[in-house]
């Protein structure tokens, strides 16, 4: 194993090492890490909601009805009433005939591409996708062809010179490292005029954006025929866990039948879909969270401008950017010292030269919270290089 020892060192020496850090108690604007209590600026409980008590009763319902685990995959004796009456919840706010539940993103993503393409297909994906979504490409028989972020001019060439049977486009909705949104509606015509496919990852999107809480393409009136695939997560603005992908229902079908991430693992435990049954009701009824939340990134967005910094973002994924990765990394310390939890992000999950500190905003956070935090990010050395 001496290898892996030298390929840790090096790690550690680009400034690329990275740590578990062990938090008590839920997540909150307040939370401990390893004994300290901070300000959190790093969570994607977007509404508030994995702590919300209508939530959490609804979990130990679960658990008395169906135990703790699912005990089987879905296609044995797994699947429960609750699966399929949040599968059904899903698809009507979605407005799609079906939805199927996964037990994570990642699996999702995996499943469902690799379902659909072959080796005489082709995928064509954002080059900032998220990486359950390039792995899904090039795992895929398919080939895979990344095209510059957002850049549709250059998706249009590689769309117009393929010769593939069954063309995919692939794209985050809101994506998880800059915040900035897909040109959705662009990517939508393109689609149309290549006979392709689309398939949007909307993980950050579901449950922020749109009148009801559906997220991108309910916020721009997209439906089935113009984004025939749609993925969404649940441990995020619902605040629980596991995923779904949206579609016909010839779609769900087909991943019924061949989705390998589907058939060939545990069901999410039951307890989980009626906490997720529950996050649904309050998202609808308690709709000042979502209010709130954009409140809080305009507010952001004020106290940046206000302090001469850029702001990159209009979502609640806020990045700051630094460069290096050592100067993300104290960065981030110093707001640990001052109380604030903000994750540093650095290679390969963003490209390199762009390390930065990720803001994530919540609708548990204050105006004067987020104050506190733009007067500190302003104080950095790191950031005003």
């Amino acid at each position: 194993m001496q290898d892996l020892s030298q390929r840790l060192g090096e790690l550690q020496a680009q400034h690329r090492y990275r740590r578990v850090l062990t938090r008590s108690g839920p997540q909150d604007h307040h939370i401990q890490i390893q004994g300290k209590t901070y300000l959190n600026f790093c969570s994607n409980d977007y509404l508030g909601l994995s702590n919300h008590p209508e939530v959490k009763s609804a979990f130990h319902a679960g658990i008395e009805c169906y135990g703790v685990g699912s005990g089987a995959s879905h296609l044995i004796n797994g699947h429960t009433q609750a699966h399929t009456d949040l599968e059904a919840a899903l698809a009507e706010l979605t407005g799609r005939p079906r939805a199927l539940l996964y037990s994570t993103g990642y699996m999702a993503n995996l499943g469902t591409i690799s379902s659909l393409v072959g080796r005489h297909d082709a995928v064509f994906e954002d080059r900032l996708n998220h990486a359950s979504l390039l792995d899904a490409g090039l795992s895929s028989a398919a080939p895979c062809r990344r095209y510059a972020h957002a850049d549709t001019g250059a998706l249009a060439k590689m769309l117009s010179r393929s010769k593939a049977k069954q063309k995919l486009i692939v794209t985050d909705g809101v994506f998880s490292m800059d915040g900035d949104v897909a040109p959705i509606v662009e990517l939508v015509a393109l689609a149309k005029q290549y006979h392709a496919w689309l398939m949007v990852d909307d993980a950050h999107g579901f449950g922020v954006l749109g009148k009801h809480g559906a997220g991108l393409l309910q916020q721009h009136q997209l439906g089935l025929h113009d984004v025939p695939i749609l993925m969404g997560t649940l441990g995020k603005a619902l605040g629980t866990a596991g995923a779904f992908i949206a579609g016909s229902d010839e779609l769900i079908e087909m991943l019924i039948q061949q989705s390998r991430t589907y058939i060939y693992t545990t069901a999410m435990p039951p307890a989980i879909a009626v906490a997720t049954l529950a996050a649904l009701h309050v998202m609808a009824v308690e709709t000042w969270r979502r209010q709130h939340l954009h409140a809080m990134i305009a507010c952001f967005t004020q106290q940046m401008l206000a302090q001469d910094l850029p702001v990159l973002s209009t979502s609640a994924i806020q990045p700051v950017m630094v460069g290096s990765d050592q100067a993300a990394l104290q960065a981030s310390q110093r707001l640990a010292d001052a109380g604030l939890m903000v994750t540093a992000i650095r290679p390969p999950t963003v490209p390199i030269g762009t390390a930065r500190l990720r803001v994530t905003l919540s609708a548990f956070h204050t105006s004067a919270q987020v104050e506190q935090l733009v007067c500190c990010i302003a104080q950095l050395p790191q950031v005003r290089q």
